[in-house]
């Protein structure tokens, strides 16, 4: 969405340069404020009239516990008493992107059947780094519905070598 972008680019960008000295640390924290901003519970509570901006920040202060500095505090009360904490995530999401491009690196979700243990995902970052050309932060989410192999998405390209894939490809030859 256009809008939520536009809103949210600001904020990235002077969170970006407030934790210059920190950015793995704030992609912490920031990733952290994005998971409790998403929850519908706390957008519905947040929504109602009678909720001021300190009720709110006390809620999600109390849910994050001690994991927010300072700077994080200050950063989310900001974003909730301007009423943009339905644009969380997306301010999360940029900021996560001006680091990657801070520091030449792309995220990559790697879709796989079955669990891949820590010496097999090495093996894979590896090669998927030195197939796209650059350093990847991979995560890695379970589709049992591939049957097997990896679908893998870096940014709009997406790598597929899953059974499910093969399986498809092979019906398009033989229907064709």
């Amino acid at each position: 969405m256009a809008e939520l972008a536009t809103i949210a680019r600001p904020y990235a960008d002077a969170l970006f340069k407030a934790t210059a000295a920190d950015l793995q640390g704030a992609v912490a924290w920031v990733e952290t404020l994005k998971a409790v901003a998403l929850n519908a519970q706390l957008q519905e509570f947040a929504a109602r009239p009678n909720v001021n901006a300190e009720q709110v920040f006390d809620v999600i202060a109390n849910i994050a516990k001690d994991s927010l500095p300072p700077m994080a505090k200050n950063f989310l009360l900001t974003v909730i008493q301007n009423g943009r904490l339905a644009v969380l995530p997306e301010i999360a999401d940029q900021f996560r992107g001006l680091v990657n491009a801070h520091s030449g690196a792309s995220d990559a979700t790697v879709f796989s059947a079955f669990a891949i243990d820590a010496a097999e995902l090495n093996n894979l970052t590896t090669t998927l780094e030195k197939r796209f050309g650059r350093k990847l932060n991979v995560t890695v989410e379970l589709q049992p519905e591939l049957i097997g192999g990896v679908r893998v998405v870096v940014g709009d390209e997406v790598l597929d070598s899953s059974v499910k894939a093969r399986l498809q490809q092979m019906k398009v030859a033989l229907t064709a």
